[in-house]
């Protein structure tokens, strides 16, 4: 067995890890005096005052960071192809009197929480109003670190006599490899525990996802609710876009044989393989929403379901970030291109659905598994 893992760590090495030769440190140094010709993150501020730095590393993927929506990534393509839903007029600036939904960028990650991931919802002590998914969205970056590989930025969630969190957000770009790393740490400033809820809201589109797409997972799968439920048969597959299609929501209970747990959206050409910290994050979420010219699918690790601070207070599944605490989080993005990638990730997926463990700290009491 030990053989065979080790045999699939090597071929998904092989398919999707490899710096090309062209791409080597002695390569570009003997024919460039500046890295950037090949990577590195671009800055630069739009008309409307916001700031988007683009990153690229000569792999044929390249996307759109936004230091004013909390570091979070917008606008992705590979090779020319999107891989991303976006939504009219954006990217915003920060507005909180418009509204979550109104302020979604779509964009391919939209950071949720860092108190409250899910519905509105009151306050039952004091009354205070929690909008949808939490205020992290609106904060905007200081400190911005960058060189050639390497992007940094400190982002604060605070306020007057509540939480005092901050979170530190690293880009790393390896030279010729389709993927999008992140490492977060989270730290709590205040002199007393904070709620803590935090959910990579990742948000694929066409042509990526299509009719005939599917989702690749080892987990049990628990419907969110009575939609979801009616269409467990077809949770894994996506079809046509559908006019006034209503969104469905399934939680994955998360199966793994190491520290790293893995999804993958792939069609018959190409995929996205999203690997996490499993211990960092033990829950997956997966949106799917395949309405008429709204047509985007989320894959979401977190340390929480979208159920809201109150929810998930009342279930025992609410997290305290206690006073000097950090937390750190890993996740990454990896484009699969042709079939030796999408076999080399489909044979690891299936390894540990076969040989690997349920991930610990994954409480979805109160939902039925299919």
């Amino acid at each position: 067995m030990q053989q065979l893992l080790t045999s699939l760590t090597q071929q998904k090495a092989l398919f999707m890890n490899h710096t090309p030769d062209w791409l080597s440190d002695d390569n570009i140094q003997q024919h460039s005096v500046d890295v950037r010709q090949f990577m590195g993150f671009r800055q630069a501020t739009l008309p409307d005052g916001l700031r988007v730095i683009d990153a690229y590393n000569s792999s044929g993927l390249q996307y759109t960071i936004l230091p004013d929506r909390g570091m979070d990534i917008w606008a992705a393509s590979y090779n020319g192809k999107p891989l991303t839903w976006l939504s009219q007029g954006s990217p915003f600036l920060p507005d909180m009197s418009q509204g979550w939904l109104r302020q979604f960028n779509g964009g391919l990650l939209t950071t949720c929480g860092l108190t409250h991931v899910g519905p509105p919802e009151a306050d039952p002590a004091t009354g205070a109003h929690r909008g949808i998914h939490g205020k992290y969205t609106y904060q905007r970056a200081h400190t911005l670190n960058a060189n050639a590989t390497t992007l940094t930025a400190t982002i604060a969630q605070s306020s007057l006599f509540g939480e005092q969190l901050q979170l530190v957000r690293r880009y790393t770009l390896t030279p010729g490899v389709p993927r999008i790393a992140i490492h977060d740490e989270v730290t709590n400033l205040a002199d007393e525990p904070s709620p803590f809820m935090l959910l990579y809201h990742c948000n694929v589109g066409y042509p990526l996802v299509q009719a005939g797409t599917q989702v690749t997972v080892a987990s049990q799968v628990y419907p969110r609710d009575e939609a979801a439920q009616a269409a467990a048969s077809t949770w894994q597959a996506y079809q046509a876009p559908q006019p006034r299609f209503a969104e469905q929501v399934y939680f994955h209970h998360v199966r793994t044989d190491g520290a790293t747990a893995s999804a993958a959206l792939m069609n018959a050409d190409w995929g996205l393989l999203f690997e996490w910290d499993a211990a960092a994050m033990p829950y997956l979420s997966q949106w799917k929403n395949t309405r008429q010219g709204i047509f985007v699918s989320g894959i979401e690790p977190g340390n929480c379901i979208p159920e809201g601070q109150n929810a998930a207070r009342e279930s025992g599944r609410l997290v305290m970030l206690q006073p000097g605490e950090t937390q750190a989080f890993t996740l990454s993005m990896t484009v699969l291109d042709g079939e030796p990638a999408l076999k080399a990730a489909t044979d690891a997926i299936q390894a540990s659905a076969e040989r690997g463990e349920l991930v610990a700290g994954c409480d979805l009491s109160g939902y039925s598994h299919l």
